[in-house]
């Protein structure tokens, strides 16, 4: 039985008690008045440990709802450090990637530099090359038109001696 109920009992049995005239008293029953304490006796100590075992269960409960707040808490720092870290690699990531980049770039520049200079003293090699060539082609066309000329200046000498002398001879 629970206390409360034995209390409601006991004030219905005084309630509904004979009253003694003169002063406030009453006339219980004595069997009855006992009986309620016994359940009392019985019921109180049984009432604390369920009050001791709803504290204790309270108890646990809160110790178990800290465990769980410290866990999340610390998981939730932990997703915190490791995003913020994911976040720092990222930045880390693509400062070295704008960083290999540029480099790159600049690479390139050069190379193409490079590549257009050594073109140009190619080309101004190869030009100075054929000039060259050309001179001296030039110089000995020259040598040979001179020679040819001297071929056909002896060659048209003896051919107008011949010519001359035979219009002699038949004259």
């Amino acid at each position: 039985m629970d206390i409360i109920n034995i209390i409601d009992r006991m004030e219905t049995l005084i309630e509904t008690s004979k009253a003694v005239p003169m002063g406030g008293n009453v006339m219980i029953d004595k069997t009855k008045a006992m009986e309620l304490v016994d359940q009392l006796r019985l019921a109180v100590p049984q009432e604390i440990k369920s009050a001791e075992e709803v504290l204790s269960s309270k108890d646990y409960i809160i110790s178990q709802a800290q465990v769980e707040a410290r866990h999340t808490k610390s998981k939730a720092e932990d997703d915190y450090r490791q995003r913020l870290d994911s976040s720092e690699l990222i930045a880390l990531a693509e400062s070295r990637a704008e960083e290999t980049l540029r480099e790159a770039e600049q690479r390139a520049a050069r190379v193409l530099e490079s590549s257009e200079a050594e073109a140009m003293s190619r080309r101004t090699e190869a030009d100075a090359y054929a000039l060259r060539s050309l001179r001296t082609l030039e110089k000995e066309l020259s040598d040979i038109t001179g020679s040819v000329r001297k071929g056909i200046d002896v060659l048209s000498g003896h051919a107008s001696v011949n010519l001359n002398g035979s219009y002699s001879a038949a004259d």
